[in-house]
Parts: structure tokens; C-alpha cells; sequence
């Protein structure tokens, strides 16, 4: 299978964190997002809203959506838990991640990183509040648990990861929030573990590329 993959997108890093946790051999396809590779009739093929990771199976089917990509690799994993109860929780917190950590803590890290946060101050400050609510909640969630749902690390985990382990890229201090710093000491000491996040690139600044964010 082919994962077609923006490497400074924490999106993109969740996926290659799992495939990493479990082995499993993919090839990648490096996309530039502010080349303009997503923006090509090839690459709208794959996924009309343009957007990076795509999972393309060796059937030539198409997976997008970051969290869909990671169901779909987990399943049959002990990264997705076989209870209906659990799954249904895995679900929440993926939610959750996508609704309030990626649009809070990542969005804001993306602006703060591309100078984009100094061309709306009063957006910013209202990404900024949403990911200091959105850490806060996890905290309490993380308090007294080891990972999001149940005893060990499921795709919730990694997806929560991919974005909180570098809030401080933001401006936020993680130390505020004792329960996440612990977990994420025990999601990088996960066998298999790795870090290829890279920072954004020069063309991803305002104006210095062609992208769907522009």
C-alpha cells in the first residue's frame, strides 16, 4: 500500500506512527501541500477535498481522512479494541481530537509556525483558548488512566499524540497539565516508537506557495 504523506502534517505523523508501532511495510509517497502537488487533476483523483494523508491499497481503493486511515490499518490490532463498548470510545476521543486538539492546539501551532497568527490577532487568541480548553479536558480525562480508553495504547492515543506532544510548538506550557505530560512519556516508550515530525517549511509561510490553505 501507498501512503501518500506531507511529513510536517501531524495528520500525516499519526499514521506513520502506527504503521512504524506495528511493522508494517508501506511505500511513501512524499506531497508537498505548498508546492502545489494536492492541487494537480492526479492527486484530486485520490481525494477531491485535496488534503493529505491518502492511504491507497494495493486494490487501487482509497482511504482519506487521518482517522479513517488509522481504523482501517488497526483493525485486528490490539491498536483498536474488539468490544463494541471500547470502539465506541476510541470513536469519542477520535472526535474529540479532530474537533477540539486539532482545530485548538494544531491549527494554532500551524499559524504560530507560518507567521499566520500575526495576520488575525483576535482568531488567534480564540485558537489559543480553544486549545488551552482542549488540553485542560484531556488532563482530567488523562488523570489516573494510562491511555484514553482502557489499560493500553489504541489509535486514540496516537491520534491525541500526533498534535499534544508538540503544543509547546504554540506557545502552550505542557507542564500546566501533569497527566499529559505522563502519557506521552508512555506513548514514546511504546516498542516501535519513532519521530519523523518535521517543522514547517519555508513555503509554507504566507504567500510563498500554492496550496488550498492560500
Amino acid at each position: 500500500m501507498k501512503l501518500y504523506d506531507y511529513e510536517a502534517s501531524g495528520n500525516c505523523y499519526k499514521v506513520r506512527l502506527l504503521l512504524a508501532l506495528l511493522g508494517t511495510p508501506y511505500e511513501r509517497v512524499p506531497i508537498d501541500i505548498f508546492a502545489g502537488d494536492t492541487l494537480t487533476p492526479e492527486y484530486g483523483r485520490l481525494n477531491p477535498v485535496r488534503e493529505t494523508p491518502v492511504l491507497e491499497l494495493d486494490t487501487g481503493e482509497t482511504i482519506a481522512q487521518s482517522n479513517a486511515i488509522l481504523w482501517y490499518i488497526a483493525e485486528g490490532t490490539p491498536f483498536l479494541p474488539a468490544s463494541r463498548l471500547a470502539r465506541a470510545h476510541v470513536l469519542q476521543w477520535l472526535s474529540f481530537e479532530q474537533e477540539r486538539i486539532m482545530v485548538g492546539v494544531g491549527g494554532t501551532r500551524f499559524r504560530c509556525m507560518t507567521g499566520r497568527a500575526a495576520l488575525d490577532r483576535a482568531a488567534a487568541a480564540s485558537r489559543f483558548e480553544a486549545g488551552l480548553n482542549a488540553l485542560s479536558l484531556l488532563d482530567v480525562h488523562l488523570t489516573g488512566r494510562s491511555f484514553a480508553v482502557g489499560d493500553g495504547c489504541t489509535i486514540a492515543d496516537l491520534s491525541l499524540f500526533a498534535y499534544t506532544h508538540v503544543a509547546g510548538d504554540a506557545g502552550f506550557d505542557l507542564a500546566e497539565y501533569p497527566a499529559v505530560v505522563e502519557w506521552i512519556d508512555r506513548i514514546r516508550a511504546l516498542p516501535g516508537y519513532m519521530h519523523d515530525f518535521v517543522p514547517y517549511p519555508e513555503n509554507a509561510l504566507p504567500g510563498r506557495g500554492r496550496s488550498i490553505y492560500e
